[in-house]
């Protein structure tokens, strides 16, 4: 049914739309998504599905171009990107960087949805195992991810994530709604703080300002689309830990609430501590793009399991993308897979 011409057309268009809204720092797929509910109300399942689902799945890669080239984070997945991938594009790599990245977000797309393929049919036990426990074990498993990439003094990664907790109780608890820190006093802290809001304050502003003192190119000696073929073999050589990345990302995401802020930086400690020479992670080792990368995209197709199957949403733009569902009659939960697949073939056995 998708590769009927119309299904394809309305594929093309959310992958160009998804392409058009992830090159934007701090948009994301929740932006894009909220974008596209209007427009997506009464139309065919498949359609809107194909629109949603091509959307979705371009973001992780289209984001990498900000991170690579200016060193802000396109969305709260590409943060590690920006470690290697700028400093890559200061020595003129960038086309490299962005080939190893676009080579392994396409790895890793495709992997996710294997898996998912293949974990629909197993999906219902694991996801029920993990409980608050597991979860509070991966979170504090990401937090120690900062300890191991802080460098030389660890203390300093450790303080900036005790930092970085306080800043996220800001706002109303997830769990009962009651507000916390400041949000009594100021209304307007009620909603938190955002992740990619923060994000692109550390990273985008004081990038801006030092591009505007330096005032010339960001890369002194750089030919425009060299390196494409230098990134595919770079990744080739990087295979087996490309496909350690997108297992570590389909993992993640099928555990709903942790997504993209957690996933690409368990990626990079994971890079980071498998590999020998660590000298280079940092000052533009293109293993720190492939793993992230890698990961990133990945988590898309494990993200899926829990929103399709339970209904819960893997991350945020998957509650964006169950409120679609919604709206051309798809309701995500246990029976979803049978009763969908028995609705789509009925339709269109009807129509002919």
């Amino acid at each position: 049914m998708i590769f009927h011409p119309t299904q394809l057309a309305y594929l093309a268009g959310g992958v160009l739309l998804g392409l058009s809204v992830g090159v934007f720092p701090g948009l994301g797929g929740i932006a894009g998504l909220s974008l596209v509910l209007p427009f997506v109300y009464g139309m065919d399942p498949i359609a809107g599905l194909a629109l949603m689902v091509g959307l979705v799945a371009v973001i992780p890669t289209s984001d990498t171009f900000s991170s690579v080239l200016m060193g802000i984070p396109g969305s709260s997945a590409s943060q590690a990107t920006v470690l290697d991938g700028f400093p890559l594009a200061k020595m003129g790599q960038a086309a490299r960087a962005l080939s190893a990245a676009f080579t392994a977000s396409l790895f890793g797309g495709l992997f996710g949805a294997l898996v998912l393929t293949a974990f629909v049919l197993v999906a219902r036990p694991v996801v029920l195992a993990f409980g608050l426990p597991e979860m509070l074990m991966v979170t504090i498993l990401g937090l120690s991810m900062v300890a191991i990439l802080a460098g030389r003094v660890p203390v300093k990664g450790l303080a900036s994530a005790a930092l970085g907790i306080l800043v996220g109780t800001i706002g109303a608890a997830s769990a009962g709604g009651s507000a916390r820190m400041s949000s009594y006093e100021y209304p307007y802290l009620y909603d938190g703080l955002k992740l990619v809001i923060v994000g692109l304050g550390i990273f985008a502003i004081p990038e801006i300002v030092a591009l505007l003192r330096q005032g010339t190119a960001i890369a002194g000696e750089a030919k425009l689309g060299a390196g494409w073929r230098v990134g595919v073999s770079d990744w080739w050589k990087n295979r087996w830990l490309s496909i350690r990345c997108s297992s570590i990302g389909v993992l993640v995401g099928v555990i709903p609430g942790l997504g993209g802020s957690v996933v690409d930086w368990i990626a990079y400690g994971h890079t980071v501590q498998t590999t020998k020479d660590k000298s280079q992670f940092g000052k533009g080792d293109i293993r720190g793009v492939i793993g992230p990368e890698s990961s990133n995209n990945a988590k898309e197709g494990g993200g899926l399991v829990p929103t399709l199957l339970f209904g819960i949403p893997g991350s945020g733009s998957m509650a964006i993308f169950i409120g679609g569902m919604a709206f051309i009659g798809c309701h995500a939960g246990s029976g979803f897979v049978h009763q969908q697949h028995a609705g789509f073939v009925g339709q269109r056995h009807g129509e002919l």
